[in-house]
């Protein structure tokens, strides 16, 4: 539910976007997944078009791009040259994965104003390659626990629906959830609602193993965390603080900090999608049922061709 203006006038999360060292196989891997054809990559243009300014200063960078269609947001594959940049940065010292989310916005520089005067400051700016438009990033980080970039158009943007080739292996090409592990609930949770200008969501605790029946790593165990969800029109948010016992979320907070964990499909029968991500070469990570019983879900080692660990989720008909 709308509570405030969001941050940047619009709450509509519509682009998720991963740095990938090489744009051809991650373009093929996406591609199996969706059931799509295998997109094309173009190149951003030169200095003198894309007029990429980068911490202050002016900058060559180029990268390869992929624009993906899902039934949701929007999914975009970045594979960047060695020249400065928010993607080489980010490519250098987090590796491959998801780098932003992005918003629609009426202007760049108002939006800017807004992030600035809420503590995020820009980081990179540029024009459109391929279409008339700019953007820019802003460190958000600290904040949201990933990069949010500003994009203006001259005309509106309109995703259409995928052209899918075959079935998709998940039996959907829609991302439901983005989530994250996070330190402090509460100020991450602030912090989303008053991006977004939402009413603050229920915080969630962890079910009993009663109910939950979690094994992580193969072994049985409590898995306690809290966790909230945030409804923005293409997309759900996750935010997930870890417990004591040993879980997925409690391993990547060690392991890689506070940041994505996993995107979200909802799948019909998990049993015969488990089967085929494992026939892939994709083991189960965790799985157990929902905190109510009202589902279950399984988590996968993904990362190596998507980037992110992968979450299906079976709801079950009430």
């Amino acid at each position: 539910m709308i509570k405030d203006l969001p941050i940047l006038r619009n709450n509509k999360i519509n682009q998720i976007a991963f740095v990938v060292q090489d744009i051809e196989q991650a373009s093929e891997d996406f591609a199996k997944l969706l059931g799509i054809k295998k997109p094309e990559w173009f190149l951003t243009g030169t200095s003198d078009i894309s007029k990429v300014v980068f911490r202050g200063k002016p900058t060559s960078s180029r990268s390869k791009l992929v624009f993906i269609n899902t039934e949701g947001v929007q999914i975009e594959l970045i594979e960047p040259d060695h020249e400065p940049g928010t993607m080489r940065e980010f490519l250098n010292t987090v590796g491959e994965g998801i780098h932003h989310i992005a918003f629609d916005v009426e202007s760049v520089n108002e939006g800017l104003q807004n992030m600035n005067n809420h503590g995020h400051l820009v980081l990179q700016t540029g024009e459109f390659t391929s279409s008339n438009g700019c953007y820019a990033y802003v460190d958000s980080i600290q904040q949201y626990k990933t990069l949010i970039e500003l994009l203006e158009r001259d005309e509106p943007h309109h995703i259409s629906q995928p052209e899918t080739d075959c079935p998709p292996l998940l039996g959907t090409t829609k991302i439901e959830q983005l989530a994250f592990v996070v330190k402090d609930l509460d100020a991450a949770t602030e912090a989303y609602c008053a991006l977004l200008g939402v009413e603050k969501p229920e915080v969630i605790e962890s079910g009993s193993y009663e109910i939950c029946q979690v094994e992580f790593e193969g072994k049985p165990t409590e898995a306690d965390s809290k966790y909230t969800f945030i409804n923005t029109p293409m997309l759900q948010i996750e935010l997930i603080e870890p417990g004591t016992a040993p879980s997925t979320w409690k391993k990547h907070l060690e392991e890689h900090g506070e940041g994505v964990h996993h995107i979200s499909f909802v799948v019909k029968n998990l049993d015969k999608r488990i089967q085929v991500l494992q026939e892939m070469g994709y083991p189960v990570i965790q799985r157990g049922n929902f905190y109510n019983g009202k589902g279950r879900y399984a988590y996968f080692d993904t990362v190596s061709d998507y980037k992110v660990i992968i979450e299906l989720l079976e709801r079950y008909e009430s």
